[in-house]
């Protein structure tokens, strides 16, 4: 697969990719952190003016599974647990660091911060590893 060849960064920030669609960014990708952040928009938000819980999850496992593959490799989400702390308006930032990087699962810890740099948001979010891919030459 082609997207197998190509930074994540380049491929979650293309257009007609689910968190691109959502006005997710991921910012920085090295092997054990990943930054991200939502440009909060009118579709972000809740009948109560606030950033939806559903926007901030999907920030989380954006970074969080980029974090997850910073080695290499692609992954799935295998379960998500979050703690929303405050309510949110305006802009978030995301960071991901693992708990653990595994062959086979990895999880990785977020905390999700308002542009006041205040936590809105923690989690923990594990990946089952799919096994690298051999490329034919």
């Amino acid at each position: 697969m082609e997207e197998m060849n190509r930074p994540i960064p380049s491929v979650v920030n293309s257009p007609h990719q689910f968190s691109y669609e959502n006005g997710i960014e991921l910012t920085h990708v090295e092997p054990g952190l990943a930054r991200g952040m939502l440009h909060a928009g009118p579709n972000s938000i809740n009948p109560h003016g606030m950033i939806h819980g559903g926007a901030i999850a999907t920030l989380a496992d954006t970074v969080a599974g980029s974090c997850a593959c910073s080695r290499g490799g692609r992954c799935v989400t295998c379960s998500a647990t979050l703690e929303f702390l405050r309510p949110a308006q305006g802009d978030l930032f995301c960071e991901a660091t693992p708990k653990k990087l595994g062959q086979k699962l990895s999880v990785v810890q977020v905390t999700i911060r308002n542009a006041q740099e205040k936590a809105v948001a923690t989690g923990t979010l594990t990946f089952f590893m799919e096994a690298p891919q051999k490329v034919e030459r």
